[in-house]
């Protein structure tokens, strides 16, 4: 079978790959590209393990064929920390200890993720809905709500702050 040459962006860098036509989006990341942090949990887009945004969109990348990347926007687990500083999200999922054996984590962390930009401010009731399709074997999801939750916060108040800033920085430069 013939080899399909993809080029598309995972976390921000460009990125080529050679895949078969049949090569899940998950099997490129963790096999080709070597980024392990993406799991697999059913290979059925049942369990959330394998969340990924493509193109800023939530999708299951078991279900993704690697050939329909092409020119899009990959974003995985790798990508949310900013370098060696965790995001506010992963800090969140240690305070509340909301992992246990970390197969369905990263997969959670990155759906939180694209659940707070498209809802900074979700009711818990908005957060478990959003997060019912990441399933966890270990914990119960209280654990992990509250980490939604907390991480939501954190991260509406650090927004404020930096906009306060922003505003009393513009008001200087008028006098």
């Amino acid at each position: 079978m013939a080899k399909v040459h993809i080029a598309t962006s995972v976390n921000g860098e460009a990125v080529e790959f050679l895949c078969n036509p049949s090569d899940t989006l998950l099997d490129v990341l963790r096999n080709e590209l070597q980024l392990t942090g993406t799991k697999e949990g059913c290979s059925s887009g049942d369990c959330g393990a394998c969340s990924i945004t493509l193109d800023e969109r939530l999708v299951c990348s078991c279900l993704v064929l690697a050939a329909e990347a092409e020119g899009s926007e990959i974003g995985t687990i790798e990508g949310v920390a900013d370098k060696e500083q965790l995001h506010i999200i992963q800090q969140k999922f240690l305070e509340h200890a909301a992992l246990q054996c970390g197969i369905c984590t990263p997969g959670l962390v990155v759906s939180t993720q694209a659940m707070l930009k498209e809802m900074p401010n979700p009711t818990e009731q908005q957060a478990r809905l959003f997060l019912a399709g990441n399933l966890c074997r270990c914990t119960g999801y209280d654990k992990i709500i509250r980490a939604v939750m907390d991480a939501a916060e954190t991260m509406r108040a650090s927004d404020n702050a930096n906009k306060n800033a922003s505003v009393s920085t513009s008001d200087r430069g008028g006098l």
